[in-house]
């Protein structure tokens, strides 16, 4: 079952050999594991292979069966309803709880193994020797940005990119070995890969992982023993909608103790409904793919007015520069530097130098300010601020005032020309079989907006153009919806 060669892992002195190419393929939880049990984990005639690597590592071995192998799934997930957890040492983590096995299969169909130290490094175990402490400046990862306003770039992040990612996430939410992460971000996605994934290992937590987005799945999920959630504001909309049409307005999880909003900006009237959902406070954060996830977040107690994106990480410098189209008097394009910063993007030199200095100041492309406690606020995208009868107006702005009204999901605000000015319109998700007048919308803005910021338009659907994370792709919604505006 060996070629002989030997794997070493980030910091245990165990050798692991590597097994010959196999279907099914063999996914290893490294030493620091107190499980011991590894043949009740798999089909009976995969059970001297676990045996062996269990005895070796001291650890638990989970196989994943192939998309078609029932035999092997049903094994599986018998064995993760049977148990409370994978394990309960440091490094154990639940990379296929209660998901479906061919989605995840699709992801390591072509891979032999994963090691995941108890330090939660992780690497592909191949037949070429791997060191994880090398050279931490190779590339780990290559991720592609959703393209939320133009072509996709491939983002090059490194192993120390990730390893800083996964360590300030873990540390921000103060997950601990034996808590229970909840994982329905996209792992192709740099929010659900290091914000989640690797901090839970970092941690040595547990990972439960979901293929698709369910709110009553979520909702079953939180009131089940789920200690962290982070989602994004779409994915919080629905499970409180799911939730009052059962009949409930509060959450009432005994396990819950952390919850995050990311990819938008927060408004206070939406963050205090979500925190009486939820009963925690509800957190908010910055970052992007380029940036390994963190730039900043919040650490905020329950009931805080605050609605910035937090303070820098430690570790992670931020600056304000004023002199880009849009900026004045501290509102300027966000900078920042420091170990989460991207090697550069794949095979793109231009790009990469539009971005990223000889400095290693990176440019977001965000506007934002910070405020008197040195919080960073966010303004919005550059490329999209819209300047409409010579005055700035800022999509976040109008949107967190669209979406005030009880029945909107979320809205997106973007410009369109109009030759020699700029007009805005505004794109509202409401739920199902709901209605909402447009001139009810618009007159609910009146009240919460300056004349030249409110929306000219308001066209409302049940559905806004999405990336896999949830979040709203702005750049299609005039195509998307052009039937219907004027």
């Amino acid at each position: 079952m060996s070629d002989g060669r030997l794997l070493r892992t980030h910091t245990s002195p165990v050798q692991i050999r590597i097994m010959e190419a196999q279907q099914p393929p063999l996914l290893t939880i490294a030493p620091g594991a107190a499980y011991g049990h590894a043949r009740r984990w798999l089909p009976g005639r995969y059970g001297h292979v676990a045996d062996r690597l269990s005895r070796e590592l001291g650890a638990s071995v989970v196989l994943l069966g192939s998309a078609h192998d029932r035999d092997a799934g049903h094994a599986i997930e018998s064995s993760l309803t049977a148990a409370d957890r994978v394990g309960q040492g440091p490094g154990v983590v639940n990379l296929i709880g209660r998901t479906d096995l061919s989605q995840l299969i699709g992801v390591i169909a072509s891979c032999r193994a994963f090691i995941s130290s108890d330090s939660g490094a992780m690497h592909l175990a191949t037949p070429i020797a791997s060191n994880p402490d090398g050279d931490l400046s190779d590339v780990a990862v290559l991720l592609y940005t959703t393209g939320t306003t133009g072509d996709p770039k491939g983002v090059m992040l490194t192993h120390a990119n990730v390893r800083f990612g996964g360590n300030a996430s873990a540390t921000l939410r103060g997950i601990n070995a034996g808590d229970v992460v909840y994982g329905v971000l996209p792992l192709t996605h740099v929010f659900g890969l290091c914000s989640v994934m690797t901090a839970s290992c970092c941690a040595g937590a547990e990972i439960r992982l979901e293929a698709r987005f369910s709110a009553e799945k979520l909702y079953t999920a939180l009131t089940t023993g789920v200690n962290f959630l982070s989602a994004v504001p779409q994915m919080h909309a629905l499970l409180m909608q799911y939730t009052k049409e059962q009949g409930l307005t509060q959450l009432n999880s005994e396990t819950l103790r952390y919850v995050s909003s990311g990819a938008a900006p927060l408004d206070p009237t939406w963050k205090r409904k979500a925190e009486a959902f939820y009963g925690v406070a509800i957190q908010n954060g910055y970052g992007m793919t380029e940036s390994t996830a963190g730039i900043s977040a919040t650490s905020n107690p329950l009931g805080s007015p605050d609605i910035s994106v937090g303070p820098s990480l430690p570790g992670v410098e931020t600056k304000i520069d004023d002199t880009v189209e849009g900026g004045s008097n501290g509102k300027g394009e966000v900078l920042t530097r420091g170990a989460h910063v991207m090697k550069g993007y794949y095979k793109n030199p231009e790009e990469t130098a539009k971005v990223l200095g000889q400095d290693g100041w990176l440019r977001t492309g965000d506007l934002g300010t910070f405020d008197e406690h040195g919080h960073l606020h966010i303004l919005g995208r550059s490329k999209e601020l819209i300047i409409h009868g010579g005055f700035n107006v800022y999509p976040p702005e109008v949107e967190a005032a669209i979406n005030d009204h009880p029945q909107v999901i979320q809205a997106a605000v973007v410009g369109r020309s109009t030759g020699n000015d700029e007009e805005v319109l505004a794109f509202v998700q409401i739920a199902e079989g709901d209605t909402l007048d447009p001139q009810v919308l618009k007159a609910f803005v009146k009240e919460r907006l300056t004349g030249y910021k409110r929306p000219s338009q308001f066209i409302i659907g049940t559905a806004l153009p999405a990336a896999p994370t949830g979040k709203i792709l702005k750049h299609k919604l005039i195509e998307t919806f052009k039937d219907q505006l004027a």
